[in-house]
């Protein structure tokens, strides 16, 4: 039996890459394989705020969701106003807080919300495609959010977006998933 969100999700996605492709970067979701593979980069024991930027209809918030503790916050970060009343509608827990912003002002939200930094940043924002200021004023804010033992988790579709991580992080592992459309670059980046 087909679950009725997974379409909806889809037609919702398709439609908004269609009239923002480099909002997006892709025409579909990410796929179970990207999405586990950043599952298995996060020590969910020790992770207490979760920041996303671009959850789109919400493929991996909702696997954060389901991983993290009962005591963990989810801060996601979307530009797209349709997204935003989507995820609100789709994920009704009270661990999770939709921006309908920015992820350059992540720092200033989470210090709103009254969370001490983020232990994990997770990011699959076109960084190629953005403007060089607003790129920049996302990894310093990005860095400055972070805790000393955070990370910042990037997934890319070309390795274009490395120089810029390198500017702002001493430690970048790299990985590679190819069972994705399209085949996914994964980034690890740690003060």
């Amino acid at each position: 039996m087909s679950n009725p969100w997974r379409s909806e999700e889809k037609l919702l996605f398709a439609k908004n890459f269609l009239q923002h492709p480099k909002m997006l970067g892709s025409l579909i979701p990410s796929s179970r394989f990207l999405v586990d593979r950043l599952m298995n980069k996060i020590n969910w024991k020790q992770a207490r705020t979760i920041v996303e930027y671009g959850p789109g209809v919400g493929t991996i918030t909702g696997r954060i969701l389901e991983r993290m503790s009962p005591d963990a916050r989810l801060v996601v970060f979307e530009m797209n106003e349709d997204f935003v009343r989507h995820l609100k509608r789709a994920y009704p827990d009270r661990r999770l807080h939709v921006v309908h912003g920015s992820a350059e002002n992540v720092y200033r939200e989470l210090d709103r919300l009254k969370l001490m930094g983020a232990d994990y940043i997770i990011s699959g924002i076109p960084f190629t495609t953005m403007p060089v200021q607003l790129r920049e004023t996302i990894m310093r804010e990005s860095r400055k959010a972070l805790n000393p033992r955070g990370a910042v988790l990037v997934y890319q579709f070309t390795r274009a977006v490395l120089p810029y991580l390198r500017s702002h992080f001493e430690q970048i592992d790299q990985d590679f998933e190819p069972r994705n459309i399209l085949p996914a670059r994964l980034f690890y980046c740690t003060r």
